[in-house]
């Protein structure tokens, strides 16, 4: 008879109470990705366990999975970044199509209640990096038309408007352009995530954000100093920011181990180019023993630490699932209860447990809701270029013919 573990049973019983809300899950890529499916969301059939990877309805049930972030990831160097960023909106919403006994999408915070009250699972959009935007504002309203509510600027690399943490800085942080992206991203109400911005342009969006920010899948640079961890002198200024750190479960980003016993193999903290990742990871393993991919306790070290920087209403979970390796106890989207349980043990009260599962995320996801709201009133779209910066940078305030047109139809 297997033995009870009181801080599982616990912790399951309060993902009966409150949803749990998981920042970023990389599930369209590896559906596109995979040999069999190319793609296609019911070739690719999620309703059955899949071994290979880490990511299935199955699990999420069991993982108590109440939303989750589906992100449409877009490779830097892909020759068609506008394109594919379609096609990966589109495996996002073929997933909520395909399914849709399962997922309910969720455009508004308000959704993931109701998601809840159908017994479905919350579906929300993402687009991971900017670069599909080709250095013009208006793909962001199409974007945000097909359901994205969550834009992380960039990814591995640095853009023509911002630096990206794991790359040469080239701009000081955010261009002008970059400043625009993010005045359009709060008009409209999508959620800007500065995951995989340097530490500089962390700082030139949070002087410049009207809307809370989010860091949707990064650890505490002080415990882990990989380049993609959020640093103490931007960790300081969240709270004031009103934003939040979502904790993640990628192995370099939660033990120094790991990032040390990777680090032959990376440059600027991300895997060199050209090399062979799996054929490489395999012969040092066989050399010097196993990767140390960190663990749950670990990543709890993060979570403290980083509750203890911006305070307990400024952090989330951002698991980064992606079908790749991930610690042993944290190895796919069953696992989820099982951190929970961790938390529990460290003395984490009810209360708590509900704001890192959903209570932060939902409650800044309304409050940059408002502020679209207010911002639409005065705002109309933004329409810069990267080509023309100095032109149409700032918000065109509306005139009194359109906000007469935005007051009919609202009405």
């Amino acid at each position: 008879m297997t033995k009870s573990d009181p801080a599982l049973d616990k912790a399951l019983e309060l993902l009966g109470r409150f949803p749990l809300f998981d920042g970023h899950n990389d599930l369209p890529f590896t559906i596109r990705r995979d040999r069999a499916a190319l793609g296609d969301v019911a070739a690719y059939g999620l309703d059955r366990v899949h071994q290979e990877s880490d990511t299935d309805i199955p699990r999420m049930r069991e993982g108590r999975v109440a939303a989750q972030v589906f992100a449409a990831f877009v490779p830097t160097s892909v020759p068609r970044p506008a394109r594919f960023t379609l096609e990966q909106l589109a495996i996002c919403l073929d997933i909520e199509a395909v399914h849709p006994d399962v997922f309910l999408p969720a455009r508004r915070a308000a959704d993931v209640g109701r998601a809840r009250r159908a017994g479905k699972i919350a579906s929300v959009i993402s687009v991971e990096s900017g670069v599909g935007l080709e250095n013009s504002l208006s793909p962001l309203r199409v974007w945000h038309a097909a359901g994205m509510r969550i834009l992380t600027l960039c990814h591995n690399e640095t853009l023509d408007w911002i630096d990206s943490a794991t790359d040469a800085p080239r701009h000081d942080g955010l261009t002008d352009f970059g400043r625009a992206v993010i005045a359009e991203c709060n008009r409209l109400g999508v959620m800007v995530d500065l995951a995989h911005a340097s530490p500089k342009a962390q700082h030139d969006a949070l002087d410049h954000a009207r809307a809370p920010l989010i860091w949707s899948h990064s650890n505490a640079f002080a415990l882990c100093d990989h380049p993609r961890n959020v640093t103490d002198d931007v960790l300081d200024r969240v709270k004031a920011n009103g934003g939040m750190v979502m904790a993640t479960f990628v192995p370099n980003f939660i033990s120094r181990k790991s990032r040390e016993w990777m680090t032959p193999f990376q440059i600027h903290g991300k895997t060199r180019p050209g090399l062979d990742i799996d054929a490489a990871v395999t012969e040092k393993a066989k050399a010097e023993g196993p990767w140390p991919k960190g663990s749950i306790a670990e990543l709890c070290d993060h979570i403290d630490y980083i509750v203890g920087r911006t305070g307990l209403n400024h952090i989330g979970i951002g698991s980064d699932f992606y079908g790749g390796p991930n610690p042993d106890d944290l190895a796919n989207v069953s696992r989820f209860p099982h951190l929970i349980a961790a938390l529990i043990r460290r003395g984490w009260s009810d209360a708590a447990i509900g704001k890192i599962a959903s209570g932060n995320i939902l409650r800044l996801w309304k409050t940059v809701e408002r502020k679209a709201a207010e911002r639409a009133k005065t705002e109309t779209p933004g329409i810069a270029q990267v080509a023309a910066e100095a032109i149409n940078l700032k918000p065109r305030a509306k005139t009194e013919a359109s906000k007469s047109q935005s007051s009919s139809a609202s009405d």
